[in-house]
């Protein structure tokens, strides 16, 4: 089977990158939605207002329409994007068929937040709903980042660069970003941006004790992260470990930054949607952080490819 072209690599890592943008872009346009009030800006779906996909000149929903039917259009340049993924790895990577699955995982993952979309406006923006929209966006963020990290690795046997107990701090600091990625969803939803600028739509839980509890799982977050970071620091795990680790630090201390002061200035939405931003970014930093706790060596030419723990393999 032949090994793609340094030219053929480039474009397809490119695409990557930028299947791998589109997915944060769209869970700030997603924000964006909700914290202006638009999530009604196109009332009916699939179509924007019955009998037209687009908005027209004589809806009531302001320039709501346009910020929704946004969003709505970058679902389409989301499905472009993994579609060319998945074309490029067939055909410009045969040699590495084996993340076709992920990739489609990401293209059935874009088809469903389409379904939950269309859902979430048919149930007049339902919070739970609406959370439940946020969170398998930041799954498709988080194996979009994990399809590019896997890509720019060899696909020999992983060789762990760390003890197992480093490992196990970074497994239990993904598992608490997923808990508080949760939270963050249950503050939003009982805070004063639900999506609908006129009929609020509320979780009814008490919007401060929920930012406590919030930031009570982010200390904890912290003190893992920085755990992890130490250890590989006195264990000489490698420079690659060290930057990683550095930049989930940085990337977490600049959510806590962000965090505090959209909450003691009532949560303006500008400052909401960085926050959102940041929670991508943080997604995107964990995996790789990870990921860098070990390396895969490419496979020589002459050496049958090995199985993966964590891939299958795709038909020659």
């Amino acid at each position: 089977m032949a090994t793609p072209s340094p030219r053929a690599s480039l474009w397809l890592r490119r695409v990557l990158v930028f299947n791998l943008v589109v997915e944060v872009l769209i869970v700030v346009t997603g924000g964006l939605v909700r914290l202006t009030g638009s999530g009604l800006g196109c009332p009916s779906w699939p179509h924007c207002v019955p009998g037209s996909f687009v908005p027209v000149a004589h809806q009531a929903q302001g320039f709501h329409k346009y910020i929704e039917f946004g969003n709505r259009t970058l679902t389409g340049v989301v499905s472009i994007a993994v579609v060319a993924v998945i074309v490029g790895l067939w055909f410009w990577a045969p040699t590495r068929r084996r993340l076709l699955r992920p990739a489609f995982l990401v293209l059935a993952g874009v088809a469903a937040q389409a379904v939950i979309g269309g859902i979430t406006v048919r149930t007049g923006l339902n919070p739970a709903i609406v959370a439940g929209h946020f969170l398998v966006s930041m799954l498709l963020v988080a194996t979009s980042a994990w399809l590019l990290e896997r890509y720019d690795e060899g696909d020999g046997p992983p060789r762990t660069l760390v003890r197992p107990e480093i490992r196990g701090l970074a497994a239990l600091a993904s598992v608490l970003a997923a808990v508080i990625l949760v939270l963050g969803t249950l503050v939003t939803g009982s805070g004063p941006h639900s999506g609908d600028a006129q009929e609020p739509a509320r979780l009814g839980l008490d919007p401060r004790s929920m930012s406590w509890l919030h930031a009570d799982a982010v200390m904890l977050f912290v003190g893992l992260v920085v755990a992890v970071l130490l250890a590989v620091k006195v264990t000489d795990a490698g420079a690659r470990p060290l930057r990683a680790w550095l930049l989930v630090l940085a990337v977490t201390l600049g959510q806590g930054v962000v965090g505090y002061v959209q909450y003691f200035t009532g949560l303006p939405w500008p400052v909401v949607l960085v926050h959102m931003l940041g929670a991508s970014l943080l997604v995107v930093s964990l995996v790789h952080g990870v990921l860098s706790l070990r390396v895969r060596e490419p496979v020589p030419l002459t050496a049958p490819v090995a199985h993966a723990p964590d891939t299958a393999e795709a038909p020659a």
